[in-house]
């Protein structure tokens, strides 16, 4: 893993620094996408995962995404978090193909990990302090949240969620729902958790993969809509395989520490 004076290098090289002035740190979206490195992630689950994104920002798609803004500019970290998390990638500004291959290699060379616990609560918040610090001020806001499983540890996902999407940040979700057997971590309705418990604010949309084919295309389709400003409603919703999920009844948004305390008490 490259020590933290190299990446903040990296960092300042790609015009990311904190003294960048005003029109510098301009860009039409701030970014955080955030993955599940949790214990109930498989090895291989991770590495496609990391794969997905590190081979979509080598795509021509995001590029063309981004020129759709009104500035062609963006501004992206990524975090790895379980229990807790960690910023893998500092806030990069990319630009186009160059900088967005830079990031993409940048990513490719970190470690992968695994943290204990799931808790979606935490990364939010952990996300929400990342914006605080950022250097740069976006148009719009995104947290980019993928996961296999509900939140097990800190505050209910949705009380995290309401406080992240106060603040003007949208959530959306890449559930992640790959068992055939459910196990102790997961749920069978994933997507619809996601739906109702975590995904929040304006055009907030998710996503879901259920085999692990599907991890490389679905992970680009869901940055080129984040990316763009795509609209999620009405035809493109059908156009883009958006998950809109109807539950007629309330759900309990309390599963995840429901199972935890469960397992604790066997």
């Amino acid at each position: 893993m490259k020590p933290p004076w190299a990446l903040f290098a990296i960092f300042c090289l790609l015009g990311a620094s904190p003294a960048a002035g005003q029109n510098s740190a301009a860009v039409d979206l701030e970014l955080v996408i955030a993955v599940d490195v949790s214990y109930s992630m498989e090895i291989d689950e991770q590495r496609l995962q990391r794969k997905g994104y590190v081979d979509a920002f080598l795509r021509q798609e995001i590029v063309k995404a981004l020129r759709r803004g009104p500035r062609g500019r963006i501004a992206v970290t990524y975090v790895e978090w379980g229990g807790s998390a960690v910023q893998i990638v500092p806030w990069t500004l990319i630009d186009g193909s160059a900088t967005a291959a830079q990031f993409s290699e940048i990513l490719r060379e970190q470690p992968t990990r695994r943290i204990s616990f799931t808790s979606i609560s935490n990364a939010l918040a952990f996300a929400r302090k990342l914006f605080q610090t950022s250097p740069f001020r976006g148009t719009r806001r995104v947290i980019d949240v993928s996961g296999d499983g509900p939140n097990n540890a800190g505050v209910p996902a949705p009380v995290a969620r309401n406080t992240t999407i106060a603040q003007g940040i949208v959530v959306d979700g890449l559930p992640i729902m790959l068992r055939t057997v459910p196990d102790s971590a997961s749920i069978p309705d994933l997507d619809v958790y996601y739906r109702e418990c975590v995904i929040g604010g304006d055009g907030a949309f998710l996503l879901k993969v259920t085999n692990a084919s599907q991890f490389a295309e679905t992970i680009l389709r869901k940055l080129v809509i984040e990316i763009s400003g795509l609209e999620v409603s009405g035809p493109r919703e059908r156009k883009t395989g958006l998950m809109r999920v109807e539950y007629p009844q309330p759900y309990n948004c309390f599963i995840g520490e429901e199972m935890q305390e469960r397992s604790i008490g066997r």
